[in-house]
């Protein structure tokens, strides 16, 4: 992390197949070894597989299911005085969104589905009805943060 300024945010284009920056960052986050072409194919073949089980429009369940598992609270370790204490603290919005991301792609990971388009449809479905791994990820970090609230006078 730099010292003297913050680094200045990349401009992230939309993706060719939806017009959706989301999108985009979600595909670049599920990309292994830089191969796009890859996590384009499962992240679309997903969407089909969505569209096809609810009919409906499924940015828009994306988008339901990632506001969902976005977190508003989380604990931050911070030393004072030889001890470590973790303080709770809110989440700025683009880091909420990448929590959001990547939580969604690591519980999708975690499934027992055949291939990784199924997996991340049932996740993404998981996530929009309001249960799944990714929405459990959320409440327990909302739980500690809540258990934590005692050292709230530690934010910084």
């Amino acid at each position: 992390m730099s010292r003297r300024r913050a680094a200045e945010k990349r401009e992230i284009l939309k993706d060719p197949k939806y017009g959706n920056v989301m999108v985009t960052k979600f595909i670049n986050c599920l990309m292994y070894d830089g191969k796009k072409s890859v996590s384009e194919r499962i992240l679309y073949g997903a969407f089909d597989k969505i569209q096809g089980k609810t009919g409906k429009n499924c940015i828009e369940l994306f988008t339901q299911a990632l506001s969902k598992v976005r977190p508003t609270l989380e604990v931050r370790s911070r030393r004072v005085g030889g001890a470590t204490y973790q303080v709770p603290s809110e989440v700025q919005p683009d880091r909420a969104q990448a929590l959001s991301i990547r939580w969604l792609i690591r519980a999708a990971r975690a499934r027992a589905e055949k291939t990784m388009e199924e997996r991340l449809a049932a996740e993404i479905l998981d996530a929009a009805s309001g249960k799944g791994a990714a929405i459990k990820k959320r409440e327990d970090t909302f739980k500690m943060a809540e258990a934590n609230r005692a050292f709230a006078h530690y934010r910084w």
